[in-house]
């Protein structure tokens, strides 16, 4: 497969699966378990990442503008509930910064395997089940409470482990505590956005070590593309998650889970 190819499969692959509870890390494994792909590189994952915050930022701008214009001290601004959406993502924020500062050498250095990546998508895909058919549903973002919040973020923390799914532990943490399914989405959606550039960061000083040959065309599909899908993938599916709930996500995910084990 060449690099341009491979460009368009990976950043595509990003794009579709970054926001939605099916585990992106695990998807990303086929194009070198079906072709033999090779590994594009660390440039290449910061231009993905880069293209996926990008869209996210673009889809939520409103909301964004607003929360900044909440904390503004210089702004005469009495938008409470902007403020406190904004306090709720910081403080859901903090257990993945914390747990990824201290545990990044353990989980970098631990051989995580397709195995591994596979009954994390069979584990995970269970306690999704579980949380979406038990939920009440019945609280909206504005209704929670700060050691609710915290609890999104503290499950949110197992999206470390490889195959879990970011957005899909916040889903699932968020539906666990009884928030509706359309709210869960939109606030891990919104979570996402210091997460995913906190991972950045990282990836920006790994980088910095990496002496690697960037390849600019397989940087600008990778960027493009998976900003493009990622915007899309994340308007229709708060479109229509009402419609189709979680069930498709999470039969998707079990036979994921078994394909891959079946594989190796």
């Amino acid at each position: 497969m060449n690099d341009i190819f491979l460009s368009i499969a990976l950043a595509l692959i990003q794009g579709l699966t970054e926001f939605l509870p099916v585990s992106s890390s695990a998807h990303l494994l086929f194009p070198s378990l079906l072709f033999g792909a090779n590994d594009l590189g660390l440039s290449f994952d910061i231009a993905t990442h880069g293209g996926t915050l990008f869209a996210v930022l673009v889809y939520f701008r409103l909301d964004i503008k607003k929360m900044f214009l909440s904390i503004n001290p210089f702004f005469n601004n009495h938008d409470v509930q902007s403020r406190q959406l904004f306090t709720y993502l910081i403080v859901a924020t903090f257990p993945i910064i914390i747990f990824g500062l201290i545990g990044s050498d353990y989980i970098a250095n631990r051989s995580f395997g397709v195995t591994n990546i596979a009954w994390a998508n069979l584990i995970f895909a269970t306690v999704l089940f579980l949380a979406y058919r038990y939920s009440s549903q019945s609280k909206t973002i504005l209704q929670l409470s700060i050691f609710t919040v915290l609890f999104i973020g503290l499950f949110q923390v197992f999206a470390l482990i490889p195959g879990a799914s970011r957005s899909g532990t916040a889903m699932t943490a968020a539906l666990l505590i009884g928030l509706n399914l359309k709210e869960a989405s939109k606030f891990a959606f919104l979570l996402s956005i210091p997460t995913i550039l906190g991972a950045l960061i990282f990836l920006l000083i790994d980088s910095f070590n990496s002496f690697e040959v960037i390849n600019l065309s397989s940087l600008f599909i990778g960027f493009s593309i998976s900003a493009i899908f990622a915007f899309f993938t994340i308007k229709f599916f708060l479109a229509f998650i009402d419609k189709i709930g979680m069930y498709p996500f999470v039969l998707y995910r079990l036979v994921l889970g078994l394909g891959l084990l079946l594989i190796v």
